[in-house]
């Protein structure tokens, strides 16, 4: 009988021991898998979304993030899933959100070819190097940085974002639909420039290669014109 109780002793601890070994680890409750909300429109790491809407969070100055996520909480851009999803978070949970997404560095995916006039790539060229005194518009390098691809605190990259992304958001801020800390001074630079201005900024842009940075300059000073998210 002892013989038999230590058989079914071995046997049922053999049997916990098989079991707790097919059993799944316990998930792990990182910042990364809370954020999958994210990620599952704009990609692994914040890379970008495959359509074109869905734009890179991943490399972004951790201030502009942070000040995009307080405006589709505020309502100064409107996307209605963006709303509810942070509608109830907490400033300190944004930051967290911002800060993990720009510490992402991913290598940025080919641009695409555009086909532009010898005119239209003239005009490009202009506005991004040296602006358009005329409509008072200063150059995109001016705020942006000289390789186009952001500066701290607050300041995005204008490379490595899809055409209809840029379109689509150029003419947001010039009908005002997307809105940011006043004084607004890219829907001011939006509503100076030509509706054809747009679509070949949006073109150009989206045909060039994004370089290889191991760190974003800070913003110049002084700014050619007076920013609100710009600090």
């Amino acid at each position: 009988m002892h013989s038999l109780f230590k058989i079914l002793l071995l046997t049922l601890g053999l049997s916990l021991h098989v079991h707790a070994q097919t059993l799944p680890p316990p998930p792990v409750d990182s910042l990364g898998q809370r954020l999958a909300a994210c990620t599952f429109c704009h990609g692994e790491q914040g890379r970008a979304g495959p359509d074109g809407y869905y734009p890179r969070l991943a490399g972004k100055p951790a201030g502009y993030l942070y000040n995009q996520l307080l405006h589709f909480q505020h309502g100064q851009r409107q996307y209605r899933p963006m709303a509810v999803l942070l509608q109830h978070q907490t400033d300190a949970y944004l930051r967290d959100m911002a800060r993990y997404f720009a510490e992402q560095h991913v290598p940025y995916p080919a641009p695409s070819p555009t086909a532009l006039t010898p005119e239209q790539e003239a005009r490009a060229r202009q506005l991004v190097w040296e602006g358009d005194r005329q409509r008072e518009v200063p150059a995109c390098v001016a705020c942006h940085g000289t390789a186009l691809m952001g500066t701290l605190p607050t300041t995005p990259g204008l490379l490595g974002l899809p055409r209809d992304y840029l379109n689509a958001q150029l003419g947001a801020w010039r009908t005002g639909l997307r809105r940011a800390h006043a004084p607004d001074c890219m829907g001011e630079i939006a509503r100076r420039l030509a509706p054809q201005d747009i679509a070949t900024l949006s073109a150009w842009l989206s045909s060039q290669p994004a370089p290889a940075l191991t760190g974003l300059p800070p913003a110049p000073s002084p700014l050619p014109m007076e920013c609100g998210s710009a600090y």
